[in-house]
């Protein structure tokens, strides 16, 4: 069999066995999906009139315009709380013993950290879905985004969890138990708080927009908002991709560094 070809079989295998984990135990995926679901609902219910008077200028409350602000945000969001899950997985992994078992069988040794990346991946798309049809319920209407918008939008998501994802591996693998994993993981569900998911850039004190800004969520859901509303984008665009490439290579790098090191 080839590199390729095993390389191929044995991440299936591995992608395989972290669905089967996460079907089986869809507590902690469940719990993390829970948190953007109940902020859509908060901030559209509770805070929604008020918040789209910021948005709009104070030319009076529309919560329908603000539901079309805060969706893009909340999708990204969504992804940030799944991949806590990964770096809580992927720590119970090399704590528990079973990587030290792999290492003693005939398996391309990378399919391990792959497996884990496909299926958090695979679980962050289904996330951002769930979300979606939760915010279309309540209101959401994505009318002006054409069919290429929507695929790059897409293209978009896959692209941020995956950069995430392999974060969120690193974060697992330095973490000496679950929980230090969990709290490591803690700054990719509170970022998305600090940017513009909820409220615009512009309206933030002058000493705050610079970690508004600055960051590789507000870019990101910037160009998210504007694919899905069909508004500008401008350089988020770029921005978005650069940050999303940059923590993907360096997210590769650093978890393959420890696995490696740690076989050493």
């Amino acid at each position: 069999m080839s590199s390729l070809s095993l390389a191929v079989r044995d991440s299936s295998t591995m992608l395989r066995r972290n669905l089967l984990h996460a079907r089986r135990y869809p507590s902690l995926t469940l719990n993390l999906l829970l948190t953007p679901i109940v902020l859509l609902l908060l901030f559209v219910y509770i805070f929604g009139d008020a918040m789209s008077s910021v948005i709009s200028g104070g030319q009076g409350p529309d919560r329908s315009a603000y539901i079309a602000y805060v969706v893009p945000g909340l999708l990204l969001m969504t992804i940030g709380s799944t991949v806590v899950g990964t770096a809580v997985s992927v720590s119970n992994d090399m704590t528990e013993g079973i990587i030290a078992r792999f290492r003693t069988m005939a398996i391309h040794r990378p399919s391990v950290l792959i497996g884990h990346v496909l299926g958090s991946v695979l679980q962050s798309v289904l996330s951002v879905i769930l979300v979606g049809v939760v915010a279309v319920a309540i209101g959401f209407r994505s009318v002006d985004a054409t069919a290429l918008e929507w695929l790059a939008a897409f293209g978009l998501l896959v692209l941020f969890a995956t950069a995430l994802t392999w974060i969120a591996v690193g974060m697992g693998l330095v973490s000496p138990n679950a929980e230090a994993a969990s709290n490591n993981a803690m700054p990719l569900i509170l970022l998305p708080l600090l940017s513009s998911a909820f409220t615009p850039v512009g309206s933030m004190p002058g000493w705050f927009r610079p970690i508004a800004e600055y960051q590789p969520f507000t870019p990101a859901i910037e160009t998210l908002r504007g694919l899905l509303l069909g508004s500008e984008i401008g350089a988020d665009g770029w921005l978005a991709v650069a940050w999303c490439l940059g923590l993907a290579v360096l997210g590769y790098f650093w978890s393959a560094a420890k696995f490696d090191g740690d076989a050493a």
